[in-house]
Formats: C-alpha cells, structure tokens, sequence
C-alpha cells in the first residue's frame, strides 16, 4: 500500500506509543515522524514514555491497565527494548481488541494474559520497515513505528512476516496470587510515580471484605480512600487499575516500606495473622 493510496482512503485508526525514551531527547518525536510519513491520518496517543530505562515489567503493567479503555483495532507500539539488536524476536500480536506491536520479551505478557492472542507473526518483511537496514540500537524507529503505522493503516498482519505459534511468546514472571489459609498471598508488580505498591491481588477479592495487608513487617488497614487515614500513615486500598495497592497519604510507600517489584505480600481477611510466605 503507498503513501498515497493511504492519503486517499478515510482513515480512524487509533496508534498508541510506550516506551521508555523520557522526553528529553528526540527518540519520541522520530518514531511519531516515521509514522506521519506514512500515514499522517492516523490518531497517535502517547500513553507514557516515562517507564523506567529498561523496565519491561512496568511497561506491562502499563499495557494490560491502558489497552481496555481504547477502541477495536487499536494498534499498540511497545518499545520497552534491552534486547534491541539481539536475537530476540520482533512481532506483531493480533488478540481481540486489536494489535500489538514491539519485541518478544514480554512486554505483551499481560494484556495477553486477559485478551489472549488469535494471530502472531515474526516481523520478517522488510518491505514493511523503514529500512531494510535497521539501527542495532533503535528498532522503535526503523521497525515498530514502520510497522504500526502500516498495521494502523489496514495492512493485514499475516503480510509483516512469519507466522509465529502464539504459545512461543515469551512471558514474564509475575506469579499469580494464591490461596493462603486466612487470606490470600501476592506479590508487588508495580510502583507508581506517587510510590503506591500495585500488587497481584485482584480488588474484588476484598470487596465487601473486613481486610489489612502484612507487608515488611507491617499491619496495613484496608480502606476506600487515601483519606481514611492521617497524612502520613499507611493504607491498602483497591486502586483505580483494580488491583489491591498500599499507599501512604500524602506520602510514598515504597520509600518509607522499603519494597521493591516481586516483594511478597499478604492479604488477611480475618483476625489471624500469618507469617509472610516469599512465593513471587
């Protein structure tokens, strides 16, 4: 499909950009070029460039909360990328709502997770990238936005390369909550810019529940708002994302707590306690 094909057709797709490139340098506003040159129609959202360098677990959790609150057929660019120019696979996912596209290190583990995948390819078709020569370091620009945009702008996904086994797609591990004898076990598997610490337990196992948290030698109460407790004091409580998340008001958790991503955690819902078990 040509540039001037794509002019003339009508065109609502919706692109979406993560990655870890901050804004201070010009990696963003060059991967957003390389998708305006071939299809300056297309709808661009950044929904964050300010996922720690390197941080592939960040970027999941950010991709599996964003991607229910965008239309069918959104295409999602993820480049989150310490393997650039190395081995690992780059692709592109189709799954219900729409595409993803970035490198097989799993980024995608947790929006495919929810919405598994029903087509995957190996980027292997250069005709789709924006050179057949790519960068070792920056496959955001001459692959990934090359591809998006091509993807975004109605080329079928089974033209971008080899078909691949969705099942071969590299995963994350983020272990799932489990079962403990009084409550549940979890893990952190985010931390905010506020530094709350996002777990594995989903909200509506508290819901309706008299509950706290045990962490780091901590009691938590569980609560509705931030405000429930004095500036200052810790609280768990079900985050707007709808996991179970430990706050403090007016203050950052993960300083004052001292946690960090895989940190276990567990939740109480009755009057016992229970020594925290390490399952993450």
């Amino acid at each position: 499909m040509s540039i001037q094909q794509i002019n003339q057709q009508p065109q609502a797709s919706v692109l979406t950009l993560l990655s870890d490139f901050g804004d201070r340098d010009v990696y963003v506003g060059v991967m957003k070029g390389v998708i305006a040159q071939i299809n300056p129609a297309l709808t661009m959202i950044d929904l964050t460039h300010q996922i720690p360098p390197q941080n592939i677990f960040a970027a999941r959790f950010c991709l599996l909360n964003a991607y229910p609150y965008f239309p069918i057929g959104t295409v999602h660019v993820a480049v989150v990328d310490p393997g650039v120019g190395s081995t690992r696979r780059a692709i592109a996912v189709e799954f219900l709502q729409g595409f993803l596209v970035g490198p097989d290190n799993g980024i995608f583990s947790g929006v495919l997770s929810q919405s598994p995948a029903t087509r995957s390819v190996e980027l292997t078709n250069t005709q789709y990238w924006r050179t057949a020569s790519p960068s070792k370091t920056f496959h955001g620009r001459d692959i990934f936005a090359s591809v998006g945009a091509h993807l975004a702008s109605g080329v079928p996904i089974q033209q971008l390369g080899q078909e691949i086994d969705p099942t071969t797609l590299v995963g994350l591990d983020i272990a799932e909550h489990s079962q403990s004898e009084i409550g549940a076990l979890g893990c952190i598997q985010y931390i905010d810019h506020f530094g709350n610490l996002v777990t594995n337990i989903p909200g509506n196992y508290v819901q309706d529940k008299s509950w706290r948290v045990q962490v780091a030698g901590f009691t938590i109460p569980g609560g509705e708002t931030y405000s429930d407790v004095k500036p200052g004091e810790a609280i768990a409580l079900i985050g707007s994302h709808g996991w179970v998340e430990i706050a403090i008001n007016n203050g950052h958790a993960q300083s004052v707590l001292q946690m960090s991503l895989k940190s276990t955690i567990e939740v109480i819902t009755d009057a016992n306690n229970s020594a925290v078990v390490d399952n993450c």
